[in-house]
């Protein structure tokens, strides 16, 4: 039986994995499927900081890359720009992060991560980490290396 999901066709046969049913699951469905329990747990672990998965992805992103647009971060943290605008609203009124002019354009103003930002980040860096363990416990180290390259392949593949 084939079901429909946003355009992604998952194949049901006898059990969670259907390849021993002679019917492959669409690697479509299975990306996606993943990325909504990574969400959902990763929603569950953030509960108590009063953060979204969102919020969270958006101050990793300018933990590596301090003193971006906006659009820029909006773009690495995969939210629209009106999304973002709301965001960093959100996140500046809680003090995690602070914007201030871009001395190369006037018109633009960079987002910052501040100290209780950074703080939090390393609060939770701990259950984030156990989180992706727990996500390949199964792999072996060199599959884990695969699995990693394969994502990067795969995502390069499509940009």
């Amino acid at each position: 039986m084939e079901t429909c999901h946003g355009g992604i066709r998952a194949v049901r046969g006898g059990g969670e994995d259907d390849e021993g049913a002679g019917v492959s699951t669409s690697l479509l469905y299975l990306v996606k499927r993943t990325e909504l329990v990574v969400r959902a747990r990763l929603e569950e672990l953030l509960k108590p900081a009063g953060i979204t998965a969102l919020q969270y992805t958006a101050l990793t992103v300018l933990e590596r890359h301090d003193g971006v647009s906006a659009a820029q971060l909006a773009r690495d943290s995969f939210v629209t720009a009106q999304s973002m605008g709301d965001m960093v609203h959100t996140l500046e009124n809680r003090e995690l992060i602070r914007r201030e002019p871009n001395p190369r354009n006037r018109r633009e103003r960079l987002i910052l991560l501040t100290d209780t930002g950074r703080r939090l980040l390393a609060e939770y860096a701990g259950p984030a980490r156990q989180l992706e363990e727990d996500m390949v416990r199964d792999l072996s180290p060199e599959e884990v290396t695969r699995f990693r390259d394969t994502l990067h392949r795969t995502w390069r593949a499509l940009s």
